[in-house]
């Protein structure tokens, strides 16, 4: 629903037809699908709902999941799913990380003869647990879905050995500079004033007793701030990867990403377009994510095309007016807003105001340059305004917003879970309506039963996508159902508790 304009830039994400698939097109490798079953599963007119049945150890924390596949809109289901329990442990012979003061070998080295070798000596067990939920959604093909879906949880582990040692050490803060030694904030006295530090503090210039000049307080960088910079550099990296190995293999399109890592009693949730996930405690609703669209981005956008106007290639103007300006209004005066304004005003027209408005439409039908109707993403390197040269992934940001819950603050019951779902879902579901489902269908499942949550999975892909009338799909009070591929995740917050 949010991604490319139907018959406006489709084919210009063909150009790599030629070449081989990074990887096979498929369903989420948990699911244990034979190709039979994938081949069904692919039925527009029927749109079976998937879910996790043979075995519900496939997922952690007894997660549940659901899908289905969006009525004719695609060949194929462009969304795509992956979740991983991790480890996470440094790089073989790496040396970037500052070993703390209790470490194994410092404790070794005090003792005689090596004893006590044996105490941190393996080094597989010296590392953080990670656990995964990944959900993609395709545009234009299910290409860079399939990819990201395969390698970007790879690039987040990367990001995360370069900093192991350090989140393993919560003791004292990050050193700022690797290879120093980390500040215990609770002994560290440090800190000159500005006048102190250029006077050189105490002693004489030079003297041994002379202090390190600094000239304004160092900021103190606490642990997960380091975890959110790694996930965004591994959302980075995975848009990079897709860029250089377009030239090699189809990679079709481009896709929104929602990730979800649990580390160190922490999860992390990070989204890249307009999936959406929520936390639904006590029956209460906590927004987990934002949207990022071309009417929530306008100002960042609008912002680009300001200072790169060569980005518009002389067919947009980066300003937005209520309606499409017409000739016959030039020399009026009409209400209009810039990048620095969340309000209106007037402007009197000019003739660089009759071209295409960078942002135009209204909702789900807004788009950029009149093509995707997403602004943050993986992929979409080719894509291009249609029967032009203009290409719109300058616009497109594959940087995350990442969000932190704090599991150890809380005490979860069974019922208290977190949903991450494709927009086929909300599009169609508030997230109120998403709440009150859940908080109603998962008090009459036995708290034991290990597929209460894929059964919710179940009942929240049903309600989004209704059931097939003569007026097409239908939801309650006959409302129209979502014609998109929805992908649920159900994950209950208890588990989490537990690992803790």
């Amino acid at each position: 629903m949010g991604g490319i304009m139907a018959g406006s830039a489709g084919a210009d994400h063909g150009s790599g037809a030629d070449l081989p698939l990074r990887f096979p097109y498929g369903r989420p490798e948990f699911l244990g699908l034979s190709p039979d079953e994938v081949e069904c599963s692919a039925d527009h007119i029927a749109r079976p709902i998937l879910i996790l049945s043979k075995d519900t150890r496939r997922l952690p924390w007894t997660t549940g999941y659901a899908e289905v596949i969006n009525a004719g809109k695609s060949t194929h289901n462009e969304d795509q799913a992956s979740c991983e329990v991790l480890f996470v442990k440094k790089k073989a012979g790496g040396t970037n990380s500052t070993p703390n003061k209790n470490s194994s070998a410092k404790r070794r080295s005090s003792l005689p003869n090596g004893e006590g070798l044996q105490l941190k000596d393996n080094s597989d067990i010296d590392g953080i647990n990670l656990y995964y939920w990944s959900l993609f959604d395709g545009h234009a093909g299910s290409g860079a879905a399939v990819v990201a879906s395969k390698l970007l949880q790879h690039h987040i582990l990367d990001q995360l050995q370069e900093i192991v040692d350090i989140l393993r050490n919560t003791a004292v803060l990050p050193p700022t500079c690797l290879g120093e030694e980390p500040d215990n904030p609770a002994t560290n006295s440090r800190t000159l004033t500005r006048a102190a530090s250029l006077r050189g503090g105490v002693g004489a210039p030079g003297s041994p007793s002379t202090p390190p000049t600094r000239f304004f307080t160092e900021k103190k960088i606490p642990h997960e701030c380091l975890v959110i910079g790694a996930i965004e550099s591994a959302f980075k990296e995975m848009d990079l990867q897709i860029e250089r190995e377009r030239t090699v293999y189809n990679i079709s399109g481009g896709c929104t990403a929602l990730v979800v890592v649990y580390l160190l009693g922490k999860l992390y949730v990070a989204n890249a377009g307009d999936s959406r996930a929520i936390i639904i405690r006590n029956g209460e609703v906590i927004p987990m994510s934002s949207e990022f669209t071309p009417e929530t981005e306008r100002q960042r956008l609008q912002y680009l095309a300001y200072m790169q106007p060569h980005l518009l290639g002389n067919e947009f103007t980066h300003l937005e007016f209520p309606r499409r300006v017409q000739r016959k209004e030039v020399g009026k005066r009409m209400l209009y807003r810039d990048f620095n304004m969340t309000g209106w005003a007037y402007k009197t027209i000019e003739e660089d105001d009759l071209k295409f408005p960078l942002i135009y439409g209204e909702g789900k039908k807004a788009r950029v340059m009149a093509t995707i109707g997403v602004t943050r993403g993986l992929g979409d390197h080719d894509l291009k305004v249609h029967d032009s040269n203009i290409y719109i992934k300058p616009f497109l940001s594959s940087s995350p917003e990442v969000r932190v819950y704090d599991l150890l603050q809380y005490e979860h019951g069974p019922d208290d879970v977190l949903i991450l779902a494709t927009d086929g879902l909300w599009d169609v579901l508030l997230n109120e309506e998403v709440a009150e489902a859940v908080t109603n269908f998962l008090p009459n499942c036995d708290p034991d039963d290990p597929h209460r949550y894929t059964l919710a999975a179940q009942d929240l892909v049903m309600r989004a996508r209704g059931v097939l009338k003569d007026r097409g799909w239908r939801i309650s009070n006959d409302r129209l159902g979502s014609g998109d591929d929805i992908s649920v995740y159900v994950i209950p917050l208890i588990h989490g508790n537990k690992q803790s």
